[in-house]
């Protein structure tokens, strides 16, 4: 009878039919939500940017991994495209089309080939794609539509957040939770943004800290400024249901390549991320803080896995 063989091979000794692509495009799934939600708010064109969008970042990245000797079909993994679709839920419902391209490609050349692709950016793309139209383009960045369902009476041509900001009015919670509010086409329903990170912290896609720390420092930090003088700060149910907070906490801080590794540290980053959307809401010149908060804390997260790094067992500290 001969011995059994053993097949022994290098760590880690994964077995799942899991993959980045598999997760990727899945994600993507989940983004139909607030995409949906983009069309019935603000018609058809938010269609047409997200389109734009989408095929530019796959488009660029084939070029430059063909560029650098890299297999091509890495564009189809479906990290391109949730990078473009991201970056145009972002942006207003009329941001013109080649705007909305030249941002794409900026995402993926400098904030994710120029890193060494897929895995190796520090900065979340689809966020500092939107930074740089921010700066480019100002007005269109900032250029508001009403929804169609708002009365053209109530119209403002201002975010829940400026409305706010500027001018103490409050928007009704019911608005802000449902979608029907002025903003970036897939940040104003905060239930259809909580329907599709649900479905990705169910599939395990998605660690809960993430979202629950970010979004309950917002809560945190948001009361207490409220208690302190509610006449000049938002009450934190409203920080949390209007701007980007729920697209932030769901789709942007629980980006695999730059949140933080240990679970301990997951925590950490959301809620120091917490305390800046509220720090730069409250105290800033511009109304939204989520962009900025993230990007901040993609600067740090190195630092936060290093001081939580696990000890290794039998592991003596000097």
């Amino acid at each position: 009878m001969s011995e059994p063989n053993f097949i022994l091979s290098v760590s880690p000794h994964i077995r799942t039919s899991e993959s980045v692509k598999r997760v990727m495009w899945f994600t993507v799934f989940t983004l139909l939500f607030p995409a949906a939600g983009a069309v019935y708010f603000f018609g058809f064109y938010p269609i047409l940017v997200m389109l734009v969008s989408a095929a530019t970042a796959v488009v660029v990245e084939a070029i430059f991994l063909k560029l650098r000797g890299r297999d091509v079909s890495q564009c189809l993994d479906g990290s391109a495209v949730i990078t473009g679709i991201l970056l145009a839920l972002t942006l207003p419902p009329r941001f013109p089309l080649w705007e909305a391209a030249l941002g794409s490609a900026f995402a993926i050349v400098f904030a994710k080939q120029f890193f060494g692709g897929i895995g190796q950016n520090i900065f979340n793309p689809a966020l500092i794609g939107r930074a740089f139209l921010m700066a480019a383009f100002p007005v269109d960045g900032t250029t508001w539509v009403p929804t169609r369902l708002m009365a053209p009476d109530t119209f403002t041509g201002a975010t829940p957040l400026a409305t706010f900001k500027f001018m103490k009015v409050l928007t009704p919670y019911k608005d802000l939770f449902f979608g029907n509010v002025s903003g970036s086409m897939g940040e104003t329903s905060a239930l259809l943004l909580i329907i599709g990170g649900l479905i990705l912290i169910l599939k395990g896609y998605v660690d809960f800290r993430l979202p629950l720390s970010y979004i309950a420092s917002v809560f945190f930090f948001g009361g207490i400024m409220w208690l302190i003088n509610p006449a000049k700060y938002p009450d934190p149910l409203f920080h949390i249901l209007s701007g980007g907070l729920m697209l932030g906490a769901f789709y942007m801080i629980t980006d695999m390549v730059t949140s933080p590794i240990t679970s301990k540290g997951r925590v950490i980053y959301g809620i120091f991320a917490g305390f800046f959307v509220v720090l730069i809401r409250l105290f800033s010149g511009y109304p939204e803080g989520v962009m900025f908060s993230i990007l901040i804390m993609n600067t740090i997260r190195p630092w936060i896995d290093r001081l939580t790094e696990p000890r290794i067992l039998g592991e003596v500290r000097r």
